[in-house]
């Protein structure tokens, strides 16, 4: 039993030789494991005579002590130096000024969305709002655009799957037009409404998108004129690039649903786009047929109707000359706008 304090002497030099906790326990199982140097010794024991037996059990098992206080010691030495370098590793610097959470932003094309809005409310304008997803009736048919009449090619379509009561496609829809409708035929006369949202045809270059934005606006009463189609238009233009000194001229051009109809086109008096005639919206006297659609006597009521791009007012407010940057999640484009 003279191997008793070496075996001792020697876990304890192990012990204080290792720094890594996983290595410590490989090193334990040489002395206290299975078959471990001491655990070797234990079971010799029942060679030695009974007296013999006695005395060396107990130093043994004193031995045993003494190897795992060591190891005891060893464990709680290395958690103290894992602690203390990880404590390290994330120390803070109190003295440091604080870094806050990133601030997103309002996109630009939805900065457009709430001027519009906001300008067209202070005149008295209600804004509704409704699916994308539409049936035939209300994003064609009751606009005076029925099946196979030529205009519809002017917009590329996306067809959904199911179908309206008809047996019709359902589509998403081509403008926000159908809400004008949808509107109308829920209220009475005033109507007075913009509707702005999202809308989708099959078209993508540096002034189109598959997905876009437009707000349509309608007035129905008694003695709505083109003059007053005129003077609305023209004035939120004024409020909306925030300036008097710009021009907005009413060229013909042809919709199924409004009739006399008009392109409606405007020129800066000043910066990169001064003296350029530039188009920017599209609109007429709502057609005889459509007030009809609404479920109103066309002989009693008339009205205007007009139809706007968002991408192409922020693109002149803002002065961008490529649409697909709104949509291409460039936080360096997005982030002027914060």
């Amino acid at each position: 039993m003279s191997d008793v304090d070496a075996i001792v002497t020697s876990a304890i030099e192990e012990f204080g030789r290792i720094a890594d906790a996983d290595e410590l326990e490989r090193v334990k199982a040489r002395f206290l494991g299975k078959s471990g140097s001491l655990t070797a010794l234990l079971k010799a024991l029942g060679k030695l005579a009974p007296d013999e037996r006695r005395d060396a059990g107990a130093r043994i098992n004193a031995a045993k002590d003494r190897i795992e206080a060591a190891l005891g010691e060893r464990r709680d030495a290395l958690a103290a130096a894992a602690l203390d370098a990880r404590l390290a590793e994330e120390a803070l610097d109190v003295t440091l000024p604080g870094r806050g959470a990133g601030l997103g932003g309002i996109h630009p094309v939805i900065r457009t969305w709430q001027r519009i809005e906001s300008i067209f409310h202070s005149i008295g304008f209600d804004i509704a709002d409704g699916p994308e997803i539409e049936t035939d009736w209300y994003n064609f048919t009751a606009l005076n655009n029925p099946l196979n009449h030529p205009a519809r090619s002017m917009q590329d379509t996306f067809y959904v799957e199911g179908s309206d009561q008809g047996g019709l496609p359902l589509l998403l829809r081509t403008h926000t037009s159908p809400m004008q409708v949808r509107y109308a035929c829920q209220h009475r006369p005033p109507i007075k409404v913009i509707a702005p949202g999202r809308t989708y045809r099959v078209d993508s270059d540096a002034t189109h998108s598959p997905m876009f934005h437009q707000v349509e606006g309608l007035w129905i009463d008694e003695n709505v004129s083109f003059a007053d189609l005129k003077g609305v238009y023209t004035d939120f233009l004024r409020k909306f690039f925030e300036t008097d000194e710009l021009q907005v001229r009413f060229r013909p051009s042809y919709f199924p649903f409004t009739e006399p109809s008009a392109e409606i086109d405007m020129m800066f008096a000043s910066g990169p786009q001064k003296g350029r005639w530039l188009e920017i919206s599209g609109a007429g006297q709502v057609h005889p047929s459509v007030v009809r659609n609404f479920g109103l006597d066309p002989e009693r009521y008339i009205g205007f109707a007009f139809g706007s791009g968002l991408e192409r007012l922020s693109m002149l407010r803002y002065g961008i000359d490529d649409l697909r940057l709104f949509f291409d999640g460039d936080l360096r484009f997005l982030q002027q706008f914060r």
